[in-house]
C-alpha cells in the first residue's frame, strides 16, 4: 500500500492520558464476512468479486514505497463482498468496532471522530452516515503520535527526517506531532493521524498500540487489522510467535458464522497443539527498492498439479527475483486467487484437458468474468480432480474442488475460481501468485512466525 502525507490533520489536538494494562495468554476473535455486495443481480455479484480482486492485485503487485497470557481467540466473520472481519476493541472504556482481517497489509486503522466522512462507501448493508466510529475524546488513554515515537518512522521510514525538519536530533525539545497518514489501497484510499491507544481484550490489554485514527476515506466501509509483517501490524504489536485461521465457506451474503482467528503469543511450540500439520518454510523477498512487497507472507512453492498432472510453466515465476517480481504469496484480503498470466493460461489448459467431456459454458464465461466455465446440467454424477500444491521441504496441500470451482450464479455450471490480468501480458511486477482467500476455505493455517513457516491442515471449518 501507498502512504502519502496529509499535512491539515497535524492541528488535531487530543487530551492525553495514559492507561494500565493486565497480561494474558492467548485470545481468540470469531472471523466473519464483511458486508453485502452493492447488486441484487448474481452475475454482477460475480463479476464484482472478479472485479475487486483484479483491483486487488493490480494495487498488491504494484505498491508504492513506504517510507502476557499468549494466546487470545477472536471471532472471524465472512463477508459477502469476499472479505473477512473481526471486532476489536481499543480505548480506556473500550470502544469496539468491526474491522477487515488482512494479511496484506501492515497498519491497523479505524474510522474515526465525530466528524468522520468516507464517500461511495453505501452498499446494501452499510450506511455511510452511520458507520461506526472510534470517539477518542471518549477514552482516557489516546494519545497523539509524536515526530520523535519510534512507531512514527514505522510508517514514514527514512522519509520522517524531511517531514520533521523541527526534530532534529540536536533540538531537545520537539512538539511536531507525527505527520498525518494517507494510504491508497486497490479499490479505495483512507486519511487521517497516528495515535497510542489501549487494545483490549476480554483477558488482556495491550498499552501503546499504534493505530491509525481515518477521518477521511473513500470505498473503505470498513477500517483493516493489518496483519502483515510489518512492524505497525497487530501480530508484530503484540509480539504474537503465531497466529491461526480457518475460514468458514462464503455463501456472498452476510452469515452470522463465524470461526476462530487465534493469536497466540506463548513460547510453546504450535507443533504439541497441531501435530498434525504440514509445514512449508516462508520465504523472503529480495527486493530492496520497494519495501511494502517485505511486508507479504511469500510461499516457499514448487510445483502445481490438477490431479497427478503437473501444470507446466517456467519455474522463474515462483522465485522472486531481485527486483522483488515473482513469487507466490497468501492473502486473506483477496476473495479469488491471482495468477499471472502465463501461470494462469497453463490451469485454465490442463483443466480443460482434464474436463474435456464437459461443455464449455462461454455465456456464463462472458457474464461473470470467471473462465474457464463448464456446463454440467446433464450430468447424473461429475467427477473433478484436485488441485495440488507442492512445497518447499515436501509438504503438500491437496485442494478439494470446491476450493478452485464453483457453480455460478442458478446455473449448473462450475468455473474455475482463479483469475488473470490481460493487461499483464508477461507476468508484471510484484508477486506472480496470490493465494486467495476463496482457496482457503475449509483449511486451517497457521502462521508460524516464531520459525518463519506456515502451516496448513484440511478440516471442517465449523462456525461458532
Amino acid at each position: 500500500m501507498e502512504f502519502f502525507l496529509i499535512p491539515f490533520l497535524l492541528s488535531i489536538v487530543l487530551l492525553l492520558s495514559a492507561s494500565s494494562s493486565s497480561s494474558s495468554t492467548t485470545v481468540t476473535l470469531p472471523l466473519t464476512v464483511f458486508p453485502s455486495l452493492p447488486f441484487a443481480h448474481p452475475w454482477k455479484n460475480i463479476k464484482h468479486l472478479v472485479s475487486a480482486s483484479l483491483t486487488r492485485a493490480q494495487h498488491l503487485k504494484t505498491p508504492r514505497t513506504k517510507s502476557n497470557t499468549s494466546i487470545q481467540n477472536v471471532a472471524l466473520f465472512p463477508r459477502s463482498y469476499g472479505a473477512y472481519s473481526i471486532s476489536l476493541a481499543f480505548g480506556t472504556p473500550p470502544q469496539s468496532l468491526s474491522l477487515v482481517f488482512d494479511t496484506g497489509s501492515s497498519l491497523v486503522w479505524f474510522p474515526c471522530t465525530a466528524g468522520y466522512r468516507c464517500s461511495n462507501c453505501s452498499f446494501p448493508n452499510v450506511d455511510a452516515a452511520t458507520i461506526p466510529k472510534f470517539i477518542p475524546k471518549l477514552s482516557s488513554s489516546a494519545k497523539i503520535i509524536g515526530c520523535r515515537n519510534r512507531k512514527c518512522s514505522w510508517i514514514f521510514g527514512p522519509n520522517l527526517k524531511t517531514l520533521c525538519r523541527s526534530c532534529s536530533p540536536r533540538s531537545r525539545k520537539c512538539s511536531d506531532t507525527c505527520p498525518g497518514y494517507g494510504i491508497q489501497y486497490g479499490s479505495g484510499a483512507t486519511a487521517g493521524f497516528l495515535l497510542s491507544e489501549t487494545l483490549d481484550f476480554p483477558e488482556k490489554r495491550v498499552p501503546d498500540f499504534l493505530v491509525g485514527c481515518s477521518v477521511v476515506s473513500v470505498h473503505q466501509p470498513a477500517g483493516i487489522a493489518g496483519f502483515g509483517r510489518g512492524p505497525e501490524s497487530l501480530p508484530s504489536q503484540m509480539g504474537l510467535k503465531r497466529f491461526s485461521h480457518c475460514l468458514v465457506p462464503r455463501q456472498f451474503d452476510d452469515s452470522p458464522v463465524s470461526s476462530p482467528l487465534v493469536l497466540d503469543s506463548s513460547s510453546e511450540s504450535g507443533e504439541s497443539k497441531n501435530n498434525s500439520l504440514i509445514y512449508a518454510p516462508f520465504r523472503e523477498n529480495p527486493s530492496g527498492s520497494n519495501a511494502a512487497f517485505r511486508e507479504y507472507y511469500y510461499l516457499t512453492l514448487r510445483r502445481i498439479l490438477i490431479g497427478r498432472k503437473p501444470v507446466k510453466f517456467p519455474y522463474k515465476y515462483l522465485v522472486p527475483n531481485s527486483a522483488g517480481n515473482g513469487g507466490a504469496i497468501i492473502d486473506s484480503g483477496s476473495t479469488f486467487t491471482f495468477l499471472d498470466k502465463p501461470i494462469f493460461e497453463a490451469v485454465a489448459e490442463e483443466l480443460e484437458k482434464q474436463l474435456v467431456k464437459y461443455p464449455r459454458a462461454k455465456g456464463v464465461e462472458a457474464e461473470s468474468g470467471l473462465r474457464p466455465c463448464f456446463d454440467i446440467s446433464k450430468e447424473e454424477s461429475v467427477e473433478f480432480p484436485e488441485l495440488i500444491l507442492k512445497f518447499k521441504g515436501g509438504a503438500t496441500l491437496a485442494l478439494p474442488p470446491s476450493n478452485y470451482l464453483a457453480l455460478v450464479a442458478d446455473t449448473s455450471v462450475v468455473c474455475l475460481t482463479m483469475i488473470t490480468d490481460v493487461t499483464f501480458l508477461g507476468g508484471g511486477g510484484g508477486p506472480a501468485i496470490i493465494f486467495g482467500a476463496f482457496q482457503q476455505q475449509n483449511v486451517l493455517v497457521q502462521y508460524d512466525l516464531a520459525k518463519e513457516r506456515i502451516g496448513f491442515r484440511k478440516q471442517r471449518c465449523t462456525g461458532n
